[in-house]
C-alpha cells in the first residue's frame, strides 16, 4: 500500500461516499488532483475504504509490541544465580537445568548479563623442567638473532610448520 497522508485518505473516503461508492469512480476522479500517473491505485483506494469501514479510522494503527515470553526478569535472575553458583557449567547443561532453550540461555548470558562465552582449554601441563628449557631457548634465540637479524623469519616459519598454521 502506498503511503498516503491523513488528508489524502479523507479525500478518498469523501469522494467514495459522494460518488455511489465506486472504487473505479474514485480512481478516475482523483486524476485532477494527482495527475494521471501519480494518483493512488485502485487497491490502495480499496484498502483505505476497507480500513475505514472496519476500524473506523484513517490513522495508522501502530502494532502492539510483542511481550517477551522467555527472556523475562525471572529467567534472567535464574540464569544469573546459576552463573554465580557455578561459572564452569556449559550453556547447554545450564539450559537443561533451568528448563530453557539453549539459544535463550545464550542470549541471556551475552545480551542481558554481558558475559562472553568461552572455554578454557589446558593444552599441555607445565612441568618443573619447562622453565629452564624455556630460558635456554630464549637465550639461544637471542644469540641467533645477534648473528642473523632475519633469524626471526626462519623461526616463525618453523613454528608455523610445527603448528600446522597457514596464515601469514
Amino acid at each position: 500500500m502506498e503511503r498516503l497522508t491523513n488528508e489524502q485518505r479523507l479525500q478518498i473516503v469523501e469522494i467514495y461516499y459522494q460518488n455511489s461508492c465506486s472504487v473505479k469512480n474514485v480512481h478516475r476522479l482523483l486524476r485532477p488532483y494527482y495527475g494521471r500517473h501519480n494518483r493512488p491505485c485502485e487497491s490502495t483506494i480499496r484498502a483505505v475504504i476497507t480500513k475505514f469501514r472496519t476500524k473506523f479510522t484513517l490513522l495508522d494503527i501502530k502494532p502492539s509490541t510483542r511481550m517477551r515470553t522467555v527472556r523475562t526478569e525471572e529467567n534472567i535472575a535464574a540464569v544469573a544465580s546459576s552463573v554465580n553458583e557455578n561459572r564452569e557449567m556449559s550453556i547447554r547443561r545450564r539450559s537443561q537445568q533451568l528448563g530453557l532453550c539453549y539459544s535463550t540461555t545464550w542470549k541471556i548470558l551475552s545480551v542481558d548479563l554481558g558475559l562472553k562465552a568461552y572455554k578454557i582449554q589446558l593444552l599441555q601441563e607445565l612441568k618443573p623442567n619447562d622453565l629452564p628449557q624455556r630460558l635456554m631457548f630464549g637465550e639461544w634465540a637471542l644469540e641467533q638473532l645477534d648473528e642473523n637479524p632475519l633469524f626471526y623469519r626462519k623461526l616463525c616459519s618453523a613454528m608455523r610448520l610445527i603448528s600446522g598454521s597457514t596464515d601469514t
